[in-house]
């Protein structure tokens, strides 16, 4: 009889001890994110829910104010892209990793003190500063894991690691929704600061047990050091991916889903907020994050590495966008809570699993400045810039067609853009295909 764990995590004795580290390490950058994304959301949500937000002369919903945030969070990315490239440079693997560990600590401190009397400044930075976390950290981790692997090991390992992610979302939002009442918001800042303490030693010990393994990153080849001092940090990466149809394939497989993603997102939101108030919008946040996370773990350790390794990656990336049709289409005929709430776990259910282990691998096959600095790019900018633009359709459409009722409607735009994505994943999957038989 074959060995059923096999076909789950194919992982060879020698690729142990890195995906081990690599799981606690994704674990608890994602457990982070889970404990802070509910409470940013939940905070901005209720504060705006009352009475509206009003800018530029118009009245906004609690969800339409999101939507600008979502905006902000594209002209941070820009920076955070530029910082990212620059640093580099200079720093890579664990190293990056001590950096942005230390500098979000400095903020979990300032946000402690902060948000015992959140006002609009806090609410405003403090959801900012959760997206950011997100873009750097996850970047940050993946930069490491894909300049630390080969292709083939890839497809093994990512199912493991991607695990530890899932779980990490699953730990993290189950902690926050059985402890909600009984830690403060500053409360939580001091956990995810003792958390980022135990991310920095998982980074060292991975970063040498890597240095034994491979050999020296090479110095830069193309560029002198007059050269690289006078690029844009900025627009290095966008080089790299406007020079490669198969960059500009995951460019379209990115920018869609956040497209997506936004305007699924929103609808969401605004179906809690239409249904529910005061702390009852921030426990559905709760519950429905700790449900999603629950999908998630069971999507990537029954399915990630199984199809991946055995149908390819072209496969596993097509469980999201179909996921998504479902749920768009399910939204669209009932706009109720529990479809609402549904349309989270179509996204994140799949996003976090088998989609985003699947969409990482795709990285592995290309040159260490297209795995940091084109990556970079699509993971930061391209992401922000898609959201931006989703959020545009969003806002502008409700505050034409206002009242809930018309945010059905915003399900046939998803519809069309997972159409176009459907495509761009033949495309890619076949692409890595000839990248990974060189």
């Amino acid at each position: 009889m074959s060995n059923p764990i096999k076909h789950i995590l194919d992982i060879r004795r020698s690729e142990a001890p890195l995906a081990v580290l690599m799981f606690g390490y994704f674990f608890l950058v994602i457990a982070s994110f889970w404990i802070l994304k509910p409470l940013k959301k939940g905070l901005f949500i209720a504060f705006y829910d009352a009475e509206g937000f009003r800018a530029f002369g118009l009245y906004m919903t609690a969800a339409q104010a999101e939507l600008i945030a979502k905006v902000l969070n594209m002209v941070v990315a820009f920076l955070a892209v530029s910082i990212f490239t620059l640093l580099v440079r200079s720093f890579q693997r664990q190293q990056l990793t001590y950096i942005f560990s230390a500098f979000f600590g400095v903020c979990y401190v300032i946000y402690a003190a902060m948000l015992a009397a959140a006002g609009d400044w806090t609410v405003w930075t403090f959801y900012l500063f959760g997206d950011l976390y997100s873009t750097l950290m996850v970047a940050t981790f993946f930069a490491f894991l894909n300049d630390s692997v080969a292709p083939d090991e890839a497809k093994r390992l990512y199912g493991l690691i991607g695990l530890g992610g899932v779980s990490g979302g699953w730990f993290g939002s189950e902690v926050l929704r059985a402890m909600i009442d009984d830690l403060t918001a500053s409360d939580w800042m001091w956990v995810c600061l003792g958390i980022g303490v135990v991310i920095v030693a998982f980074a060292s010990a991975a970063g040498r047990l890597v240095a034994r393994h491979l050999p020296p990153a090479p110095a830069v080849e193309s560029e002198s050091k007059e050269e690289l001092a006078n690029d844009n940090p900025a627009l290095e990466g966008a080089r790299l991916v406007f020079g490669s149809k198969y960059l500009l394939s995951i460019v379209a497989i990115v920018g869609i889903y956040e497209m997506v993603s936004t305007i699924m997102d929103f609808q969401f939101s605004a179906t809690i907020a239409h249904h529910l108030e005061g702390d009852a919008i921030g426990k559905q946040f709760a519950d429905v994050f700790a449900f999603t996370n629950r999908f998630a773990f069971f999507v990537q350790i029954a399915l990630t590495s199984f199809v991946m390794t055995r149908f390819g990656v072209g496969i596993a990336l097509m469980f999201l966008p179909v996921a998504a049709m479902i749920g768009s289409m399910g939204f669209l005929c009932f706009p109720v809570l529990w479809v609402g709430s549904a349309l989270n776990t179509c996204d994140n259910g799949f996003s976090y699993s088998i989609n985003q282990s699947a969409k990482e691998v795709l990285y592995v096959p290309t040159t260490r400045d297209e795995k940091y600095k084109a990556k970079a790019f699509i993971d930061m900018f391209v992401q922000r810039f898609a959201k931006a633009l989703a959020v545009g359709l969003s806002l502008g459409i409700t505050l034409v067609l206002t009242g809930f009722g018309h945010m059905r409607w915003l399900s046939l735009i998803s519809a069309g853009l997972l159409a176009v994505w459907l495509l761009a994943v033949r495309y890619v999957g076949r692409s890595f295909q000839r990248l990974e038989s060189r």
